[in-house]
Formats: C-alpha cells, structure tokens, sequence
C-alpha cells in the first residue's frame, strides 16, 4: 500500500472507528471520480487563465479593462502599463490566447475589451477579499 492509501487508511479508521479494506476502496473510487469529473482538458485551460493572470503587467490590463467597461484603445492601454510596445503586445497577445481579453483592429487602431470569463474572474477576487 502506498504511502498516500496508508494515509486515507488512517484517516477513514479514525473517521470511522473502525476501516475495512472496503471501505478504502470505495473513498479511492469516489476521489477517483471527483478527479475524473475535472478532466485534463479543463486544467490545463484553467491553468492557462491563471498563468496569464500571474503577471503583473497581463492582471493590470485585465483590471484596467474589466473596469473601463468598454473597449480602450492599444495606445491607452499602453499609457497605463510601463512596458515596451513589444512587450505589450505580448501580453495581450498571452490575454487574448486564454480568452481574458478581445482584440479587433478598427481603422488604424487596435482595440480591446475584457471578456465576460475576465470579468467573471475580478469579480470573485473582488469579493474574496475582506475589507481590513
């Protein structure tokens, strides 16, 4: 048995007062199907939002965005993050691919909206977070 079944072995018998070996095969289908339900699919999109997110310069044009409401301009975009032009098309470039962010080019000038996702997303952080 490995160490992490030992583990559960332990814990159910506490729990329980009393573990059978039915009863950690059942906990272990059960987890099972809890990480089987999640999908790989689904973590590796999640993970993407949360890499992209975990950039100072990718989470302040996404805050700058959600709160804007609209759609802003790449050159105003660019007045609020002190960054290169390179280095701010890379980051909504990264925006755009987890689908935090929109981009269209509209005559001369590129520009940009938070999605509904990103939206959803600074909404949970927003109230996640006590007032001190």
């Amino acid at each position: 048995m490995d160490q992490g079944t030992e583990r559960l072995r332990r814990y159910l018998d506490d729990e329980l007062e009393e573990c059978r070996s039915e009863d950690v095969e059942r906990r272990l289908d059960e987890l099972g199907t809890l990480e089987a339900a999640l999908g790989t699919a689904r973590v590796e999109t999640e993970l993407d939002v949360l890499s992209a997110l975990a950039n100072e310069t990718r989470y302040t044009l996404v805050r700058v965005l959600v709160a804007a409401g609209e759609e802003l301009c790449v050159c105003e975009l660019n007045a609020v993050v002190d960054v290169s032009e390179s280095g701010l098309s890379h980051a909504l470039s990264a925006l755009v691919d987890a689908d935090l962010v929109e981009g269209w080019k509209e005559g001369r000038w590129k520009k940009y909206r938070a999605t509904n996702r990103a939206v959803a997303l600074v909404t949970v952080l927003d109230g996640s977070v006590g007032d001190e």
